[in-house]
């Protein structure tokens, strides 16, 4: 079985990350993984926090994300001219800030809300699995800023944090499915681990036939192993363990 850009079943794509991509963001990076490109900011918002938790002490982390108009092979329409964000776009954004809550103990992080954009300039296969992996990157900045302004004293942070997609592709089990794959998968799933190895979220459908438990467990083999050198390539560029 030979993949469109020729990689083995195990293998993820190139993944490039640049941080402070963003000036005026307190963090923010910009994440490519192949061909895809996202931009992600996260900017922090103090003593303002969703009405459940007002006056708790404790902190919120959300997430928008949204396509640029020509970050796929045809224009799309803008969420903003529409009036809403699509289905889609707001079933990843939710994703992307429960993900992120998983690994961060809210009352350290104080009564603040910290918002977290991600905005695809490019797609091509796994944008909410790049989004994951490098908010939690903009995340880390967010945090070390307020450390550094002494707004919080303790690093919220508990773990690092990543997820990538597995899937089958012809009969095969493969790791980080690029859009060519993706769109011809019998089973497309995305996964989010953390650094230490806990499973934070399973998304899987079969979208042509049913899978077995045998292939399922082999999926979950491929992000673990994905997950890791990603966490690996995160530590590096936070430069610290958690």
């Amino acid at each position: 079985m030979q993949r469109p850009d020729g990689r083995a079943p195990d293998k993820m794509r190139k993944v490039r990350i640049v941080r402070s991509y963003i000036q005026y963001a307190e963090g923010s990076v910009l994440i490519e993984v192949g061909n895809t490109k996202v931009v992600c900011t996260a900017s922090v918002e103090n003593n303002r926090v969703p009405p459940f938790l007002r006056g708790r002490g404790s902190g919120w982390i959300t997430a928008e994300y949204g396509m640029l108009p020509r970050s796929t092979h045809t224009r799309s329409q803008r969420d903003s001219t529409k009036g809403k964000p699509s289905g889609r776009g707001q079933e990843i954004q939710r994703f992307i800030g429960r993900c992120l809550r998983s690994v961060v103990d809210l009352e350290a992080l104080g009564e603040r809300t910290i918002w977290i954009d991600c905005d695809v300039i490019q797609a091509d296969g796994g944008t909410r699995t790049a989004s994951v992996t490098g908010s939690f990157l903009a995340l880390c900045d967010a945090v070390e800023f307020l450390r550094r302004t002494g707004e919080i004293e303790k690093n919220p942070i508990r773990d690092y944090l990543a997820a990538v997609s597995v899937g089958i592709y012809k009969g095969m089990p493969v790791l980080d499915l690029c859009y060519a794959e993706d769109s011809e998968a019998s089973v497309d799933m995305n996964v989010v681990m953390t650094g230490s190895g806990g499973l934070v979220e399973i998304q899987g459908a079969a979208e042509k036939r049913p899978f077995s438990r045998v292939e399922l467990d082999k999926m979950l083999s491929l992000a673990e192993k994905g997950i890791q050198e990603l966490v690996r390539l995160q530590e590096k560029v936070v430069g610290y363990s958690f």
